[in-house]
């Protein structure tokens, strides 16, 4: 089946580079790209054409690091750190999901909210729950949401209504794969961090991702009275990211979030590993993190995409991940003197860089699935001369939400609009 869209085209096909097409084609066959045209090819021209008419087109948002059961809890607890955070919210929060017909409304809610903020690839974390986070995979799944999805391990300093032992964790993740069987959601190992998981879970663990071919992701170097604690529980490991390494699960793919503290020598492993690192940038704020490295980590070729981490972040649209991103790394620069991130450069990490992960190409390549967005800037300000596609793109980016999404298309399915 031939689908035709015709809008204002803008996409990022490396790092910093914007192309444009105005009022331009997208063609896809079978919902996979085919090409971008000025002219409608002839072979093209009798066939219907979905006319978004003045609406920008632009590529839909990959949120590479998010927390599901934390959505409801999302705009609580900004003041603390993080470690008070988890006891004083999170955890308990993370506990309700042992009710599973809460967990059905919480992520309901969720799913259909993901898709209404444009985002349509995800990396996200459930709870320890099994059936729980079966029916987080079952509901965006129907929502038209793709990404990993994984069942949080964690048999240490979980208090004791969110913790399993060893055996439980590995004998419930075993049992959590073997029902995995969605189309556009996929399972991914799931330590939660460190101080949460012992020695002896994440062996199992890297003994698991080996046996079944599975990725991993957790967290790295956010907060540095998290990293302290990291060395209390690990003296044999000289920094954080040897406590994953030590056990398989530090590899292509590992997604590792925050990286706020990461120097030298841990971006090196990174990028030397092809290991992902996840900028959370409201999230780093909002709980006193810090702001991370991110121009530093680029520069040594760590590949870098960006989440909303909800709730440490407290908003889901990944338009906001982009320009908080932006804004953390302007305080970055009148500390340090590194350049900041541009708006190119924020939306390609808040895009393509993520769509990497499921195997993409640059920007709207031939081939690929479509996954895209179509802005509606009516409610926006009448500017005061013509803008440039670039500037509207800008302007979309600092001022819009789900109310200015006209549609969305997810794996090359219109799942919106």
């Amino acid at each position: 089946m031939t689908t035709i869209l015709r809008g204002n085209i803008i996409h990022a096909p490396s790092l910093g580079r914007l192309e444009t097409l105005e009022r331009g084609y997208l063609v896809l066959e079978d919902g996979k790209i085919q090409g971008l045209y000025s002219v409608l090819p002839e072979a093209y021209r009798s066939l219907h054409v979905e006319d978004y008419g003045e609406g920008l087109i632009l590529q839909s948002f990959a949120d590479m690091h998010l927390h599901a059961p934390q959505y409801a809890m999302a705009g609580m607890g900004m003041d603390l750190p993080l470690l008070e955070w988890l006891d004083t919210y999170t955890f308990p929060a993370e506990a309700r999901y042992a009710d599973l017909d809460y967990a059905r409304r919480a992520y309901r809610k969720l799913a259909a909210d993901l898709i209404a903020c444009g985002t349509t690839r995800v990396a996200m974390f459930s709870t320890l729950h099994t059936d729980a986070t079966l029916i987080l995979m079952e509901e965006l799944e129907r929502s038209g949401v793709t990404g990993y999805v994984g069942k949080v391990n964690m048999d240490r300093n979980g208090g004791k209504n969110l913790q399993e032992t060893t055996e439980e964790s590995v004998s419930e993740t075993l049992r959590w794969l073997d029902q995995c069987h969605f189309e556009h959601i996929k399972p991914i190992l799931t330590p939660r961090f460190t101080p949460s998981c012992t020695d002896a879970l994440m062996e199992q663990l890297g003994r698991i991702a080996a046996e079944r071919g599975l990725y991993v992701q957790s967290h790295l170097s956010e907060n540095r009275g998290e990293m302290a604690w990291v060395r209390e529980l690990c003296p044999d490991c000289g920094q954080y990211w040897e406590t994953y390494a030590k056990h398989g699960l530090w590899k292509s793919h590992t997604i590792m979030a925050h990286c706020v503290h990461s120097d030298e020598r841990e971006q090196r492993a990174m990028a030397e590993a092809e290991v992902l690192a996840v900028h959370c940038a409201d999230s780093n704020v909002s709980l006193c993190s810090g702001t991370a490295p991110v121009r530093e980590m680029l520069e040594r070729g760590v590949w870098v995409a960006l989440g909303s981490d909800v709730a440490g972040g407290a908003i889901l649209g990944m338009n906001d991940a982009i320009t908080a991103s932006i804004r953390a790394s302007k305080i970055k620069s009148m500390e340090t003197g590194a350049a900041f991130l541009t708006v190119p450069e924020g939306y390609y990490l808040g895009t393509t860089a993520g769509h990497r992960y499921f195997g993409a190409g640059a920007g709207f390549a031939a081939g690929d699935r479509l996954h895209a967005i179509v802005v509606d800037e009516s409610r926006f300000p009448e500017p005061v001369r013509a803008l440039s596609l670039s500037e509207r793109l800008e302007r979309a980016l600092y001022l819009m939400d789900s109310r200015d999404i006209r549609a969305v298309y997810s794996d090359g399915r219109k799942v919106l609009g």
